[in-house]
């Protein structure tokens, strides 16, 4: 069916035929852009899933709701369980002639507190969240301390050994450009290849979180939290920033290091094209 893509959601309760994907048929339909914010801790991730509670079900159930029509909401990509989201965006399309303030509120009066439409914007019907991202960006923090935090209990990776945050970034200055990330790819990924363009990358210490920034045209699954982990070997003196620069030309997952938790890692924002 022309209109949104589907990603594995036959699973869905919502039935493919009635849902309402796309304006075709219709001279007045809008689509619909939302940004989206959500703590990941209870979430199977962002994607539907049978007999799993996810960020997508959730979003598709309120604006079904909203709507008063089954409706498909299409997101600028995948999260993991137990990753969050400051800016998610998503996108779907309503014969509803509504504001987009009546439909940000409508929407966060239906989901839960761990979950907050941020912005509403009707945007051009051709407007796809997934297809015309250009960039995502995502942080991971990491609590770099002796103890533990209640606070960053969900927020944070907890590592207690002090961390040589210098030669964390030494080692990610060789991830910028387009390079083969097979060494950072999980084993169950299925993406077509394994190539990837990172724009920046930064690494920082704000109190005591050390926070590693990412940018890049996509990523492969597991591909920031295995970068990260392996970069926690390099801040505890087991690597150094060197051998960090030849394991990404080596192409080998099995010499990489161990797949940082997931409640560090954060989908900031994904960029567009100027409209």
């Amino acid at each position: 069916m022309p209109g949104f893509r589907r990603h594995d959601d036959s699973s869905h309760d919502l039935s493919a035929s009635s849902c309402n994907h796309s304006p075709v048929g219709y001279h007045s339909v809008v689509n619909v852009k939302i940004t989206v914010e959500y703590d990941g801790s209870k979430y199977h991730g962002w994607q539907v899933q049978a007999n799993c509670l996810s960020i997508q079900a959730v979003l598709e159930q309120a604006v079904s709701t909203f709507l008063g029509v089954p409706t498909h909401v299409n997101g600028s990509g995948r999260t993991d369980a137990g990753v969050h989201a400051l800016g998610q965006v998503a996108n779907f399309f309503t014969d509803k002639d509504y504001l987009p303030f009546r439909i940000l509120r409508g929407l966060n009066a239906l989901t839960p507190t761990d979950i907050t439409v941020k912005a509403v914007d009707i945007v051009d019907n051709d407007f796809d969240a997934r297809r015309d991202g250009r960039s995502r960006l995502y942080e991971y923090l990491i609590l770099n301390r002796s103890t533990p935090s209640p606070f960053y209990r969900n927020r944070a990776w907890h590592i207690h050994e002090p961390l040589d945050v210098d030669a964390m970034a030494e080692a990610i200055e060789c991830l910028i450009g387009e390079h083969d990330f097979s060494s950072f790819r999980a084993a169950h990924c299925d993406a077509p290849h394994p190539v990837r363009t990172i724009y920046q990358t930064r690494l920082e210490q704000r109190g005591d979180l050390v926070v590693f920034t990412i940018e890049g045209t996509a990523f492969l699954r597991h591909m920031v939290r295995n970068i990260v982990g392996t970069l926690a070997d390099v801040g505890r003196g087991i690597r150094t920033p060197q051998s960090f620069a030849e394991l990404l030309g080596a192409r080998d997952r099995t010499k990489a290091g161990y797949t940082a938790p997931p409640q560090g890692l954060y989908l900031v924002q994904v960029k567009y094209d100027p409209a």
